[in-house]
């Protein structure tokens, strides 16, 4: 399916304010994608559905999730925050006839992380973290980084993130912290 379909249908699909974040996402992954030499098309489809489930309503992502089979663990059935990217990615293969692995796994693991991730779905990770839009405490050295050490960058990105779920209250998925330590080990290891 064409881009220009697919933001068609997400202008309807989705709130303006998400739709807003989205093309932001999508104009951040593609410049990253030109620094990392990662192919721009893929980037802009993985960055333009990566929100594409995101229901504001727990309930609806849990019935959205039983349709479509997802098979969620305790985390992800008691932090509804996390069920988006999982759902996204099974509408992205349903709906919209993406078949690319890639671009599916993108999308599935840009909140979470998880090791071993290939350079586009850590783009898609990041685009979604610096977006020009967010503002917090060290996001610009952060939104710098990530053009100079991707790995690095998404460390300090996780840092942030695992302070801000703790100061909630809230349960860690564990590809999080499996993401963080494997890419401190591989800074470490200069692998």
């Amino acid at each position: 399916m064409e881009i220009s379909k697919i933001k068609e249908i997400l202008k309807n699909e989705i709130d303006e304010e998400r739709y807003k974040h989205t093309i932001r996402v999508v104009d951040m992954a593609i410049k990253l994608a030109k620094t990392y030499n990662v192919d721009e098309k893929k980037a802009e489809l993985a960055a333009l559905l990566h929100d594409s489930a995101k229901y504001k309503d727990r309930e609806v992502l849990l019935e959205k999730a039983n349709e479509f089979d997802i098979i969620l663990d305790v985390i992800l059935k008691n932090n509804h925050h996390l069920i988006h990217p999982y759902l996204g990615a099974k509408i992205a293969e349903l709906k919209y006839n993406i078949v690319d692995e890639d671009i599916l796994n993108a999308i599935k693991y840009h909140t979470t992380g998880r090791c071993n991730m290939t350079m586009l779905e850590k783009i898609i990770f990041m685009a979604d973290f610096i977006e020009p839009n967010r503002s917090f405490l060290g996001i610009d050295h952060i939104r710098d980084l990530a053009f100079k050490n991707i790995d690095k960058s998404m460390v300090l990105a996780m840092d942030n993130t695992l302070k801000y779920i703790i100061d909630r209250g809230f349960l860690i998925h564990p590809d999080t912290i499996e993401t963080r330590n494997s890419l401190i080990l591989k800074n470490e290891n200069n692998i």
